[in-house]
């Protein structure tokens, strides 16, 4: 049996009652909602659309404190990481107007579970994992589009009304919104929403029982995917076994080479140049390369506000990034910020807040040390692209 309104699906099956509610992420509304669902139901579990990461990051104040930029940098994450807070940063510029924060609903359901005895289980993936998978899944042209809806969400200043964020509960406005994303970005829409689907409703079946009644706490775009999946699972058209999609693929052929073939022509255009057109001239390629390379690298740390030191770990640390595939080209700028303007607790406590803004991510030392990393990325990249025709041309 199958009860339904604009926010809430009663499900029973097999002789368990699931009740699914679909919330706005910064809504009010659904804070209340879900508050007062949890206590007249008084379930037996209750299940959020959370991971251990973001759980964390919603009800520990220090969380920020402990992590160790350089550390991030090292492991090669601090892409991830910038791309995950501008996310959050999107999420909170909506609830600006409402004064609701992303995850208060989420934090509200457990907090409700914890005052009444009621037992919760943290249902998402790991957010590391779906960015990861996300970003496996596209093309080329795909990942272009990626990265420039991130840059625009990151630097959008357009903030939405009451009225619009309840009117993304309504199923007609997500369907839409479902629609747009399946044209603009497929790939993505599979490993952000239909994944997370199955995911999530395997993880709620699990968290239960026989004869346990649940509600589980999911954005509302989720609604219908994960009643779908809990009515297949229900009918043994599907496992709750989703290790599967816990891994990230394994990259092809083309991409295991990718991080080579730059070095490669790079190189190979100075040694045919070496014996095409003498050492001389080998050594003239070089150094238009270096300094390409270099000042670009140097120019998106100085467009980032860098400290003169970590210009200068950009200029000279991004030709080694370059002709290193396992080293990032903005990994010795990013340190280097991260050194020599070490986080502060402040920046740690206001992070969410200030990557909300631009003036806040210039402000945040965290945000500041990501922002050199990224850009001093972005610019020795461009300065190889264009290194490359160059060269040739001297070649030539």
């Amino acid at each position: 049996m199958i009860v339904m309104n604009e926010t809430r699906t009663t499900l029973s099956l097999q002789r368990r009652e699931i009740i699914l509610i679909g919330t706005a992420h910064v809504s009010r509304e659904s804070i209340d909602e879900v508050t007062q669902a949890v206590r007249e139901e008084s379930p037996g579990m209750v299940c959020v659309e959370l991971d251990e990461s973001r759980y964390k990051a919603i009800t520990e104040r220090d969380s920020w404190e402990k992590r160790d930029i350089v550390k991030i940098f090292k492991e090669g994450r601090g892409f991830l990481l910038m791309v995950n807070l501008v996310l959050a940063g999107f999420q909170r510029r909506m609830g600006q107007n409402t004064g609701v924060q992303p995850g208060d609903e989420m934090k509200a359901a457990i907090e409700t579970a914890q005052a009444l005895g009621i037992p919760f289980a943290l249902c998402d993936r790991e957010i590391h994992v779906t960015l990861r998978r996300a970003w496996a899944s596209c093309g080329f042209w795909n990942k272009m589009k990626l990265l420039a809806s991130l840059l625009s969400s990151a630097f959008a200043t357009e903030k939405m009304s009451e009225e619009e964020i309840e009117a993304l509960k309504n199923r007609s406005e997500l369907d839409d919104i479902m629609k747009d994303l399946s044209e603009y970005l497929s790939p993505v829409k599979v490993t952000l929403i239909d994944e997370r689907d199955c995911y999530l409703a395997a993880k709620i079946w699990s968290a239960g029982g026989e004869g346990v009644k649940q509600i589980a706490v999911v954005g509302a775009g989720h609604l219908k995917g994960i009643q779908a999946c809990l009515e297949k699972i229900a009918d043994g058209q599907e496992s709750t076994d989703v290790a599967n999609l816990n891994v990230v693929p394994p990259r092809n052929l083309l991409s295991k080479l990718s991080p080579w073939l730059i070095p490669a022509v790079i190189l190979g255009l100075a040694a045919v140049g070496f014996f095409r057109v003498g050492p001389e001239q080998s050594l003239v390629m070089l150094g238009r390369w270096l300094i390409l390379n270099g000042s670009l690298a140097a120019l998106g740390a100085l467009v980032a506000l860098g400290h003169p030191l970590s210009i200068l770990a950009s200029f000279f640390g991004a030709p080694i990034g370059t002709l290193s595939p396992v080293i990032s080209v903005g990994l010795f700028s990013g340190i280097t910020q991260a050194w020599v303007r070490p986080p502060r607790v402040s920046d740690a406590e206001t992070i969410y807040e200030d990557v909300s803004s631009i003036k806040g991510i210039y402000r945040n030392r965290i945000l500041k040390a990501l922002l050199v990393f990224f850009l001093s990325s972005i610019g020795g990249a461009i300065g190889n692209f264009i290194s490359i025709p160059s060269l040739a041309g001297l070649l030539f």
